[in-house]
């Protein structure tokens, strides 16, 4: 019997729905499974659902089971974490991170679930794409002992590269945000915190997640002579301006990006993305990420909290949504 699924769709940009799907029974090497939690975060998202997402962009961003193309109609999403119902007997029963959308249950090759460790809840698994953006920045960035370390932009990507960083021995990391209201994530992160005018300046290394220029722009203020800003942001459709006429030549500043798209070369060979995945899954045995988990929804509410999350109104790092135990 096929089983009944529901999926949400950006019908048009701002506007979201919840639909009805057809989902037949897996094939051989496939794996059918019912979702227990997605994860949304204001940025990739929000971006989608405001429409946002530049046209020269449109290949790019492409999540790996995306259906329609941009700006819409489009389902889109890639932070599920669900439990195998059918497939090889050594998942049946296993709960599984997957790149794949809001829907409540989904077909996908055996080889495209990753197995959550029994000593990750499923709930905090959602970050695990979050985690491993992170950790693709971390091998970008190669921090050194000692290193004098700022993370500007304290949303879901510059607060788990905090978390992260801080475990580097005799480092020191300060998450800068406007927002007074991410100290607590910071202390709760173990972390320091500062506003964008009292950043301790002076730094090895800064990893901008702001998506803002004037947080760029503040990032290059931070650094030491030949630092550099690792920048984690993604603009969309928006300019950027950044200003390289002044202390950027004479002290030898570095700007490079970091995108999880691909992994980074020095840990290509070693790793490749299912290596990736699998130690961003471990590194989530750390309760304390169980910070950026700051909201939660039932999926039938969905169409109402996306817009709610790109205007603002909901104060998220990861908004998580819960979907019903039956399917």
């Amino acid at each position: 019997m096929t089983p009944r699924a529901h999926a949400f769709w950006l019908r048009t940009p701002g506007t979201g729905e919840i639909r009805p799907v057809e989902v037949g029974p897996p094939g051989p090497g496939e794996v059918l499974v019912r979702t227990r939690f997605t994860g949304l975060s204001r940025g990739t998202e929000t971006l989608v659902f405001r429409g946002a997402v530049p046209p020269s962009q449109y290949a790019a961003m492409r999540a790996p089971y995306q259906d329609g193309d941009f700006p819409a109609p489009v389902k889109y999403g890639y932070l599920n974490v669900g439990q195998v119902e059918q497939g090889p007997t050594a998942l049946v029963g296993r709960t599984v991170f997957c790149l794949y959308p809001h829907q409540t249950r989904y077909v996908v090759p055996a080889d495209a679930v990753t197995v959550v460790p029994d000593t990750v809840p499923a709930r905090r698994a959602v970050l695990a794409g979050t985690v491993e953006t992170a950790v693709n920045a971390l091998w970008d960035a190669a921090p050194l002992l000692g290193d004098r370390i700022a993370v500007v932009g304290a949303g879901m990507v510059g607060a788990t590269v905090a978390a992260l960083a801080a475990r580097f021995p005799g480092v020191r990391v300060e998450l800068v945000d406007v927002d007074p209201a991410r100290a607590a994530t910071a202390a709760a992160l173990g972390v320091g915190f500062a506003h964008p005018d009292t950043a301790t300046d002076g730094c090895d290394l800064v990893f901008h997640a702001s998506a803002t220029s004037a947080g760029l722009a503040r990032s290059l203020e931070l650094l030491a002579v030949e630092g550099t800003v690792v920048d984690l942001s993604w603009y969309g459709d928006r300019p950027v301006t950044v200003p390289l006429g002044e202390h950027f030549h004479s002290r030898r500043l570095t700007v490079r990006s970091s995108q999880v798209g691909r992994v980074a070369p020095a840990r290509r060979e070693r790793h490749g993305y299912a290596g990736r995945l699998a130690l961003a899954l471990d590194l989530l045995t750390d309760e304390r990420f169980d910070t950026l988990l700051t909201g939660e929804s039932d999926f039938t509410d969905l169409p109402g909290v996306l817009p709610r999350l790109a205007a603002g109104e909901l104060p998220a790092l990861c908004h998580v949504i819960r979907y019903p135990t039956g399917g």
